[in-house]
């Protein structure tokens, strides 16, 4: 405990609006944008809406709570945090720090996933700059040629864009710069480099956004996109599947994975509101999915184009030709929106990185910069070394690993630690008491459902 809370006492978020800043970061990824406006296509509008803020409800205030709490309380990443709950739960420590690995694997793992998709984030913004996303016009033939043309055997236009970059070598080259601003901002540490770097890009995210949400507003033929957001079915609500995808989404998007969460916890001063934090995390993550949804889809509709196919290709494929058409604003249309792709996807990416670093440094006493150089280069060589099988590795962490990730560090906190520690955790820093059902709502209700993730994410080949 000395060395971890000789890490603690070194670096730390200086302030709660950068806590706030770093976690919001680490919760608004990629998937806000693509996967997110898809759903509410897919079920309807408020029909799937209501049910996500249902889930964002429930999540902020058991898991959420419980990860900053955990890992502050502890002053430790999931390893020494789930041997100290072992230990005031009266159980053997090592066990505790044993099982801490599953959360550390997944958040690597999906950070050499992740760093892939940055590689194609960062080609894009280059070529939203440069013009050649806004050259290509509406045409969407020119798109197929020029991303299928050195992979004809593709079976889909995404998977055509992924053989073509890894192919011609440009993603090579995109992957390991992308590594290397993240390996930048994280050399200089918590405060220097994390909170203020996510101060400037997550409020640089939520500016490009709106502005693209209100550019929508006055373009023509987005009216019907509009009607239909704001739609609902009320037969749409009794199909258990929008329940199921709604909860995957918001399960994976609020970023409880028993890592993440707990590191940044662990930096926390004990001034910090942990509800309140939550609270704010949640609604800024699903503001920025809402942002989005009012961009992807009423620009969609002005092209009457189709939503269902969904995922990456919805975001690198489907919206170049609509945003392409949208007169002189064009191009200054797509570089915003690659630009607050590559804010969302890099201080995701800064979040995953953290945590097999903060187990490095506190498990292994490696100094930082040790620490993150060792780090970026196994992502680095991985993430180049899986391209092509870049969507199964995705879907095998998600499935498997991040789920057992939260469902672990609800059961340490909810089943493991005593009940008066796990509530002195909770209240710590904040003057008004604390709700009185937040422990058995954790208990009864987070802690099933996050191994009902692991289940139906299993049985439906993933829902998040």
């Amino acid at each position: 405990m000395e060395h971890t809370n000789a890490i603690k006492k070194q670096d730390g978020f200086r302030s709660q609006w950068g806590f706030i800043m770093s976690a919001v970061g680490s919760c608004v990824g990629m998937a806000n944008v693509w996967r997110f406006p898809m759903l509410v296509s897919r079920y309807g509008g408020l029909t799937f809406l209501i049910p996500y803020f249902i889930f964002a409800f429930i999540i902020s205030q058991s898991g959420m709570m419980e990860e900053f709490s955990l890992g502050r309380w502890s002053g430790a990443g999931p390893a020494g945090a789930f041997g100290k709950t072992m230990e005031n739960g009266g159980r053997r420590r090592r066990i505790g720090e044993l099982l801490g690995g599953i959360p550390i694997l997944g958040a690597l793992c999906l950070a050499i996933g992740y760093s892939v998709i940055m590689g194609w984030v960062f080609y894009y913004t280059k070529m939203a700059f440069t013009g050649e996303l806004t050259a290509m016009g509406g045409n969407m033939d020119l798109i197929r040629r020029t991303f299928g043309a050195v992979a004809p055997e593709a079976d889909s236009l995404i998977e055509a864009v992924r053989m073509t970059l890894a192919t011609g070598g440009a993603n090579n080259f995109w992957i390991i710069v992308g590594i290397a601003v993240s390996f930048v901002i994280m050399i200089l540490g918590v405060s220097r480099g994390i909170e203020k770097s996510c101060k400037i890009m997550i409020p640089a995210l939520y500016v490009l956004f709106i502005a693209l949400a209100v550019v929508m507003v006055f373009t023509p033929g987005t009216g019907s996109g509009y009607r239909y957001i704001f739609s609902i079915n009320p037969v749409g609500l009794l199909n258990p599947e929008v329940w199921i995808f709604a909860f995957g989404q918001c399960f994976f998007s609020l970023s409880v994975a028993g890592s993440g969460s707990i590191v940044y916890g662990s930096y926390l001063g004990k001034d910090v509101k942990i509800r309140q934090s939550a609270v704010t995390c949640a609604i800024f993550d699903t503001s920025a999915a809402l942002l989005a949804m009012l961009i992807i889809i009423p620009a969609m509709a002005t092209a009457g184009a189709d939503l269902g196919d969904g995922g990456p290709g919805l975001m690198f494929i489907f919206v170049l030709p609509v945003f392409n058409t949208m007169g002189t604003a064009a191009r200054l249309i797509v570089i915003f929106f690659y630009l607050a792709i590559l804010f969302a996807g890099l201080s995701s990416v800064i979040n995953l990185f953290e945590t097999p670093i903060n187990f490095l440094q506190e498990q292994l006493h490696m100094k930082r910069p040790v620490a993150t150089i060792l780090i970026h280069v196994i992502g680095a060589g991985a993430a180049l070394m899986i391209q092509p099988w870049t969507s199964q590795w995705m879907d095998t962490v998600s499935i498997y690993v991040l789920p057992l990730g939260a469902l672990t560090a609800g059961i340490m906190y909810f089943w493991v630690m005593r009940k008066d520690t796990a509530l002195e955790a909770a209240q710590l820093g904040s003057d008004k008491p604390l709700m009185k059902w937040f422990y058995p709502f954790g208990r009864y209700i987070f802690v099933p459902l996050c191994a009902l993730c692991f289940v139906l994410g299993i049985a439906l080949g993933g829902i998040g």
